[in-house]
């Protein structure tokens, strides 16, 4: 293998343009991903349309066309691959890294389940995706609840109950609905959340006043059997017939993982110790980049604005090395 100056954890669309950034300023990085390029994207509901329009997207400069204004799932999928071919991004794929530690040269001694590095510097680019926020509820562990919604077809006249009333839930809602499930969304929200997408609510809320989709504010799940879910509503229990429960209850990074390589996690927002113009922790030669910068507040950082963390480490990390060459 090519000398490697710096490694980058995670290759979802913020490692990737880091990356870039890396090589741009004449580093030679690379990406080690535990499953491929943007998993978290693959792992998005199979008909998902962003929040964002494609132009905000875009990385490394690759334009980003589509012919529609918001560009879906699989147009990124194809976006990303091509980024990452033009651009020659060195990518290990499917191995996963397991610790890093520095050295007794203060370098960083990088273990993955596939082997080991040593570098300078290290990004971590992991984002948030793989580590629901649970419901701590008898029953959770069941086979028949998921945290992570695909597709609809394999729930075709059963009775679903999703967990949440956000983007994430709204979206489930309809595609099940569409698929001919019968949907309760059980939310602990007094009213429809201010993030549901603008384009979508109308929607939502038509299915809900027609009775197409039963819809309990101020609810909280209680537990969850095999062909039941029990929620209570203003102090009074509910009772009702389940096949499949989605949780759809948000995510948050893996504060262990950080927590072993000696970065500060704030107790109360989950948020890293870290300098927000270099993107440097308080290990130095530990950077983080992308949606873990915001803690558990995932509604801070996107992919539009957390793309530009790679440039701001790429000119620390030059930076750094100026100043050290000078004294």
């Amino acid at each position: 293998m090519l000398n490697i100056d710096a490694i980058i954890v995670g290759g979802g669309p913020c490692g990737l343009a880091a990356a870039i950034a890396l090589q741009e300023a004449g580093k030679n990085p690379l990406v080690i991903e535990k499953g491929n390029i943007v998993n978290a994207i693959y792992n998005y509901p199979t008909h998902q349309t962003f929040f964002s329009t494609s132009e905000k997207l875009e990385i490394g400069g690759v334009p980003f066309i589509t012919e529609n204004y918001k560009p879906k799932r699989n147009q990124a999928l194809t976006y990303y691959r091509e980024v990452v071919k033009r651009k020659g991004i060195k990518i290990n794929a499917y191995e996963k890294v397991l610790n890093v530690v520095k050295n007794h040269s203060e370098a960083f001694e990088v273990q993955t389940d596939k082997g080991a590095y040593t570098v300078n510097n290290v990004i971590i680019a992991t984002g948030y995706y793989d580590n629901p926020n649970f419901m701590e509820v008898p029953g959770e562990d069941l086979s028949k609840v998921f945290h992570y919604f695909k597709e609809a077809h394999p729930f075709f006249d059963k009775d679903v109950a999703v967990i949440g009333g956000k983007n994430s839930s709204v979206d489930a809602a309809i595609e099940l609905v569409k698929a001919g499930a019968r949907v309760t969304v059980i939310y602990r929200g007094t009213e429809y959340s201010p993030s549901i997408k603008p384009w979508i609510l109308p929607e939502f809320e038509a299915l809900v006043r027609n009775g197409v989709i039963k819809m309990e504010f101020n609810a909280h799940v209680k537990e969850i059997s095999e062909n039941k879910l029990l929620y209570s509503v203003d102090g009074k229990t509910f009772d009702i017939k389940n096949d499949f429960v989605f949780a759809m209850t948000g995510y948050h990074p893996d504060h262990g993982f950080l927590r072993n390589m000696g970065i500060q996690i704030n107790d109360e927002t989950g948020r890293p110790h870290f300098n927000p113009e270099t993107m440097e922790t308080n290990v130095p030669g530990i950077f983080i980049a992308g949606v873990i910068a915001a803690g558990n507040n995932a509604n801070e950082i996107f992919i539009e604005n957390g793309r530009f963390h790679g440039g701001q480490i790429a000119k620390a990390i030059i930076e750094k090395e100026s100043g050290n060459c000078k004294g």
